[in-house]
């Protein structure tokens, strides 16, 4: 079944046709671009410091500090996810995917730095972070969004429920996976 957000969005590029803004679109705007540029930041953080961050040097030695193996690598690995999910979130672009970058960064991030926290502790920005790349991943980005120009077959461009879960599910084998490498 496809959704009218959908339709609406298919009839406005393929026909040319204006209709009017949607509350459900704007409202997914407004949340992928506070969920894209703060997950972005964070990543930036990583790679380069910014923001006070501690760089690739400072966040490794951080990751083997939390059990990571080679923490340099998977600070590199965490500042791009973080970095590029959050701007192909912001930008709707890839959005499944980008969604999927921070659900798995941030299931690491609550595993392996916040799991004893107490709630107001850390441990609520990467649950909010995450559940709202969850949700995002899960209804696809709305009608302002990259995604709905990319030059590829309408079964990949517009957003699919089966995408979203496909990409939450592959999100959930690498943090997996990357949390059972820990020591």
């Amino acid at each position: 079944m496809t959704s009218p957000t959908t339709l609406t969005s298919r009839a406005a590029l393929a026909g040319g046709e204006r209709t009017a803004p949607s509350g459900a679109d704007l409202g997914l705007l407004v949340l992928r671009l506070a969920v894209g540029l703060t997950m972005a930041a964070h990543g930036t953080q990583k790679l380069f410091g910014w923001f006070d961050g501690g760089g690739l040097d400072g966040t490794g030695q951080f990751f083997e500090f939390l059990g990571y193996p080679s923490g340099s690598t998977m600070a590199l690995i965490a500042g791009l996810s973080e970095t590029l999910g959050g701007l192909g979130l912001a930008l709707g672009l890839l959005t499944p995917l980008a969604g999927a970058a921070i659900v798995g960064t941030m299931l690491n991030v609550l595993v392996s730095a916040h799991w004893d926290d107490p709630f107001i502790g850390g441990f609520e920005l990467p649950l909010l972070l995450g559940l709202s790349a969850v949700a995002l991943t899960l209804s696809g980005p709305g009608r302002y969004a990259v995604d709905h120009v990319l030059p590829l077959p309408e079964q990949v461009r517009e957003h699919r429920l089966v995408h979203g879960v496909a990409a939450l599910a592959l999100a959930l084998v690498v943090a997996g996976i990357t949390l059972l490498i820990r020591n």
